[in-house]
């Protein structure tokens, strides 16, 4: 890892750059295939599943059997350990329900709001360097208690034309019904576009590659919504010398290892933990399977010393990390004084991993630096707000004037019309 001593502020914004491709060049492949799939629909899906996944499928949807079958193989450890993450998410989640909004503004002008589920959300899981069937769980469950009508999940096939059968028993369990084989740009398009096969959705969830963080962007000029610019993986961990040095080498490895344009940094005022962190990370990356990737990671990963807390929750702010865990000694500080962060860990037994899979928060968080203007995914993630407002005889005529003089000064007679005709035929 790279190793940058009491850096100057002035070099901040180079130093905290993410490693990311030339999205130019990526734009132009999205916007291409996206052009392609809206044209020729589910021929154009099938032959990018070819090009891209190696694979032709002359059906992309999962079947019941399919279904049946993959949750056979999954073991029954595994199918438990889902399932007491499935309770954790929901009870989480469910907390998350608010009521509805009533308040009488003026005398006899009522307004409330209530939340409506969005009605179709499309939900796209990765599956190729590792199947995230949390990620399921992540998305489904808080889409299931808001109440979405229709839920569409894609991932990925592999080289056999199969999904991953954790894949296909989370899917199931949490009653998801319309599944399809289809992953990366292609998957995002139709969604969009929809087409013979798959129906289009109002918003689509999940996190990816560049691509199809992209391929999310370029649906959004399309009139379909998304959950938020969600691309490769990043961890911050900021520790001082009352912190263990093996738990954040394991931290930072957990998240270097999901891709190699990862992104981790330890941001520390103690040169001695620094030091101690470093050596750890070669020990622990010898025994990972995954040791390539986490490898590549680390490369584009920093060791950040600077020397107080003051100057540590400045940088962290600038930085706005998807992930944050904190050990320190100064807890409290940090606490109050962060600002920009997808989700955070505190203290020495909070590993980043708990809130990937079980203790009940939600994985699917803002990246490059959209923490300091998105929230990751939550209940209302999958809501809309709609606000109503009822107005009486007598509360037209407490309201009324007001409206009517902000209209004529706005110079909207027809705005002012409206009130003045109701008004007139109260008198």
């Amino acid at each position: 890892m790279n190793k940058i001593m009491n850096p100057e502020k002035s070099s901040w914004e180079t130093l905290l750059e993410r490693p990311t491709q030339n999205l130019d060049d990526i734009e132009e492949i999205v916007n291409s295939v996206f052009q392609e799939v809206k044209a020729k629909g589910d021929k154009a899906v099938k032959n990018y599943t070819k090009q891209f996944d190696g694979v032709t499928l002359s059906n992309p949807k999962v079947g019941e059997v399919e279904v049946s079958e993959a949750c056979a193989m999954v073991p029954d450890a595994l199918k438990k350990a889902i399932n007491a993450a499935k309770n954790n998410i929901e009870k989480f989640h469910g907390a998350q329900r608010t009521t509805k909004i009533e308040v009488e503004t003026t005398r006899g002008v009522q307004c409330w709001q209530e939340k409506r589920p969005i009605q179709k959300v499309g939900l796209y899981i990765p599956g190729g360097t590792a199947p995230l069937f949390s990620t399921i769980l992540m998305l489904a469950v808080p889409a299931g208690l808001a109440g979405c009508n229709q839920i569409v999940l894609v991932s990925p096939p592999d080289k056999n034309g199969k999904i991953h059968p954790a894949i296909l028993y989370t899917a199931q369990l949490c009653g998801i019904e319309e599944i399809y084989k289809i992953g990366g740009i292609q998957a995002i398009a139709a969604l969009t576009f929809g087409t013979e096969t798959v129906p289009s959705v109002y918003k689509i969830f999940g996190p990816g590659n560049q691509y199809v963080t992209v391929a999310k962007q370029i649906a959004t000029k399309h009139g379909v919504g998304i959950d938020m610019p969600a691309g490769p993986s990043e961890l911050l961990v900021v520790a001082d010398r009352s912190a263990n040095a093996s738990f954040i080498a394991s931290d930072l490895l957990s998240q270097a290892e999901h891709g190699t344009d990862s992104q981790v940094i330890l941001v520390t005022t103690s040169e001695k933990l620094m030091q101690e962190v470093e050596a750890e990370i070669a020990v622990q990356i010898e025994d990972l399977p995954r040791k390539k990737i986490a490898e590549k990671a680390i490369e584009n990963s920093k060791l950040i010393y600077l020397e107080n807390e003051f100057l540590a929750i400045e940088l962290i702010n600038n930085y706005a990390p998807e992930h944050l865990i904190i050990c320190s000694n100064k807890e409290d500080f940090y606490l109050e004084q962060i600002s920009n962060a997808g989700s955070v860990f505190i203290g020495n037994y909070t590993p980043e991993s708990a809130g990937d899979y079980a203790s009940g928060t939600n994985h699917t968080l803002p990246t490059n630096g959209y923490a300091r203007q998105y929230s990751g995914v939550n209940l209302d993630s999958f809501m809309k707000s709609i606000t109503f407002q009822k107005i009486s005889e007598s509360g037209l005529k407490n309201i009324g004037p007001t409206i009517e003089l902000m209209a004529e000064a706005e110079g909207l007679q027809a705005h002012k019309n409206a009130v003045t005709i109701r008004l007139n035929s109260l008198k």
